[in-house]
């Protein structure tokens, strides 16, 4: 049997894409308890909104085709209304849920280190959780509009900066650390590693794409079958609903993305710093100082 990963070390291209599957499968069983534990109330909520806005954007093209063939037209300023909150909920559970599920997920991984490579239990990732969301959060929320405003500025800096964002985020829990030493420090371990670790990123976003689309797959099916059946109405609440619970279900792939970012971050961090073969080094010192107890001869 295979020993349980250890992050602390220094991996090729292909190490990191593998080894972070090979984490998920040794701890899916943990790992899935505490997701679903601490993210599923966000996922059923943000789930909720999606379908009552999906409904909402349905009922708003039937009123606009009615009207158009009855020549009487509703207020719009309610229509656009009820669909503006509608968006908002989504909006915000969105935010919640993403927070929730770096949180989670970088927090299990932080306690599983400490441990010794051991799967913690839900009650020690709740205490992480619960100390580092609202941290996240807000730190979250400003490194986006960071993000977007990079694309905005002529699309090549957000491609520049994505790998220090997706680096932020192990470095904030696994190393305790604030926002401004978060930031800088992701560039930081960048620095002469940017092409392989954005090639990365890519394969890996690549393999979580493939994986979210294979659960849109109903959804697409639906979306099909409903323009060939209903060519007056091509959008269903059958097509709406499905889209919205393939989506949010797809979102567990993000564990994939989130855990890859953590393996690129130590593999960086050890080929700069090789914390962790420090740490084994002093582990064998110790362990060469200590004096054996087993198989000690009796003295008489």
């Amino acid at each position: 049997m295979k020993e349980n990963v250890e992050f602390k070390k220094i991996r090729e291209f292909g190490d990191l894409i593998g080894d972070t599957m090979l984490f998920i499968k040794q701890n899916f069983k943990p790992l899935m308890k505490c997701f679903f534990s601490l993210c599923g109330i966000f996922i059923i909520g943000g789930m909720l909104s999606s379908i009552m806005a999906q409904l909402q954007m349905v009922s708003m093209l039937d009123n606009v085709r009615e009207s158009a063939v009855s020549r009487s037209y509703n207020n719009p300023f309610n229509i656009f209304y009820n669909f503006g909150i509608n968006y908002l909920l989504v909006i915000l559970f969105l935010i919640l849920n993403y927070t929730s599920m770096y949180v989670t997920i970088l927090s299990y991984i932080s306690i599983y280190i400490q441990k010794g490579n051991v799967a913690p239990t839900l009650p020690e990732v709740w205490s992480y959780f619960k100390f580092y969301f609202w941290r996240m959060l807000g730190s979250g929320f400003v490194m986006t509009l960071f993000l977007m405003l990079c694309f905005v500025c002529c699309f090549f800096p957000g491609v520049y900066v994505f790998p220090a964002v997706s680096l932020f985020y192990p470095i904030m829990i696994i190393e305790n650390a604030n926002f401004s030493y978060s930031f800088s420090r992701s560039f930081n371990l960048l620095k002469n590693e940017w092409w392989i670790t954005a090639a990365t990123f890519i394969v890996i976003w690549m393999i979580t794409y493939a994986c979210t689309m294979v659960i849109q797959i109903p959804g697409t099916i639906i979306g099909m079958a409903s323009a060939f059946t209903h060519v007056e109405k091509p959008i269903t609440s059958g097509y709406a609903i499905a889209t919205s619970v393939s989506s949010y279900l797809a979102q567990i792939f993000m564990i994939i993305p989130i855990i890859g970012s953590t393996f690129i971050y130590f593999n960086l961090v050890e080929r700069k710093e090789s914390t962790g073969l420090l740490n084994r080094i002093d582990g064998l010192g110790q362990h060469s100082q200590t004096p054996p107890t087993e198989n000690i001869p009796e003295e008489y």
